[in-house]
């Protein structure tokens, strides 16, 4: 069991290089000040195509883990998604100014491969933990992507030293397979170590029928299991909010706080680092403490920083934000994930884990629009103030959700 949640956390290890990379600190300027040339609706494109890549996963994502659980498998969707991701991610190397087409419509293919593979790699979690476990589990898997991105991080800022001036440009671009590479490489252990017990046959029209019969039979029963449709509704808005914070995050430090390349780079490092201690600290604490208890602390932490971000104007305090930013992370991340484990049947793991990723991606077609539309019509702090109404909504939500007892053994 030890080498399963080994392999399974080194997946984490590896997608996080995409993470950090594409969505938090590299490409996002990159696209921004090169691709789109800096210009004034760059924040607003760059919004809609992550919406229209989180809407196409949002999409598939309950047909296919339906198609999962009723006996095509994990890892061959797993599979498809990472290699979609990682070629897409590849693909950034070709992208130069004014290559705004292409470089949206590389983004949403890599982040549908990014997104969609994240459905069955959560849905692993039931598999390889305890009721009793899926707190730490779930923990030592952000944990150790928190560390793959650190050490990405570290490999690229060679690359991000010299900035974005014409004459380092290919350097920047370089990170990009640089991110490919490291997710590619880190992937390869959950595919050979992990079991398929789902697995029975191949995947074709039949079982993907199937899918799409079992997605419409769910949706007929889902109110059933209320308990579950609470928590679904509650995590659609306050993740819209964490997700919108972390897509727009080294814009905002850029545009608003006038961080350079550099200090960019040391400011996610930071926040990187205390995730990974706030992933690995408060999943222990959850499976003591109860991981709707610690769901609801880590909200009031998020609110509390959004309030925050949208007063500060120092870059030494922003710095001590993205300390806490980085706690509420690792901790918000890896409670869901772990409560959801608790709260759905087991039976169903994947295709509700499917409608999990459903209710996650949906939500992220409405929080970037927003803060790309009150970005572009007010400025970036009222639109990271207006993130914390999705926060706050959540959490309200939060409060109805019913926990199920742990088994004592």
């Amino acid at each position: 069991m030890r080498s399963r949640v080994i392999a399974w956390a080194l997946f984490d290890f590896g997608n996080t290089a995409f993470y950090v990379v594409i969505l938090t600190v590299g490409y996002p300027l990159y696209f921004r000040e090169v691709i789109a040339g800096g210009a004034p609706n760059s924040d607003f494109l760059w919004g809609m195509a992550f919406s229209l890549s989180m809407a196409c996963v949002a999409l598939l994502s309950p047909v296919l883990g339906a198609a999962a659980d009723a006996g095509a498998g994990k890892k061959q969707f797993l599979a498809a998604f990472t290699a979609l991701c990682v070629a897409a991610t590849a693909g950034l190397w070709f992208m130069e100014g004014g290559m705004v087409q292409a470089g949206i419509v590389l983004l949403i293919l890599a982040n549908i491969g990014f997104e969609g593979g994240l459905v069955f790699y959560d849905a692993f979690l039931p598999e390889i933990s305890s009721a009793r476990t899926y707190g730490r589990v779930s923990g030592y898997g952000f944990a150790a992507g928190y560390a793959g991105s650190l050490i990405t991080l570290a490999l690229v800022f060679p690359l991000y030293a010299g900035g974005f001036v014409p004459e380092n440009l290919m350097n920047v671009r370089m990170s990009f397979p640089v991110a490919a590479g490291v997710f590619a490489l880190f992937a390869l252990p959950v595919f050979l170590v992990l079991p398929d017990a789902q697995k029975h046959r191949s995947v074709d029209l039949t079982i993907i029928t199937a899918g799409f019969r079992r997605t419409r039979e769910t949706l007929r029963t889902i109110g059933t299991y209320k308990n579950v449709t609470r928590f679904l509704a509650s995590y659609f808005l306050y993740i819209d909010g964490i997700n919108t914070i972390i897509i727009f995050s080294s814009i905002f430090t850029r545009e608003t706080l006038r961080f350079d390349v550099g200090e960019i780079v040391l400011f996610f490092a930071m926040v990187q680092t205390s995730a990974l201690a706030g992933a690995a600290l408060f999943g222990v604490i959850a499976d003591h403490l109860g991981h709707k208890r610690t769901l609801v602390i880590t909200l009031f932490l998020w609110l509390a920083i959004t309030c925050t971000s949208f007063f500060v104007t120092e870059k030494s305090a922003f710095f001590a934000v993205g300390i806490f930013a980085g706690i509420a992370l690792g901790s918000s991340q890896s409670t869901s994930r772990a409560l959801m484990s608790q709260i759905i049947p087991a039976d169903k793991k994947t295709e509700f884990f499917g409608f999990y990723s459903f209710f996650g991606k949906a939500s992220a077609i409405l929080g970037p629009l927003v803060f790309g539309i009150v970005s572009t019509w007010i400025d970036q702090r009222s639109a990271i103030l207006s993130v914390g109404l999705f926060l706050l909504a959540g959490l309200v939500l939060l409060r109805r959700v019913e926990v199920p007892p742990i088994p004592k053994t």
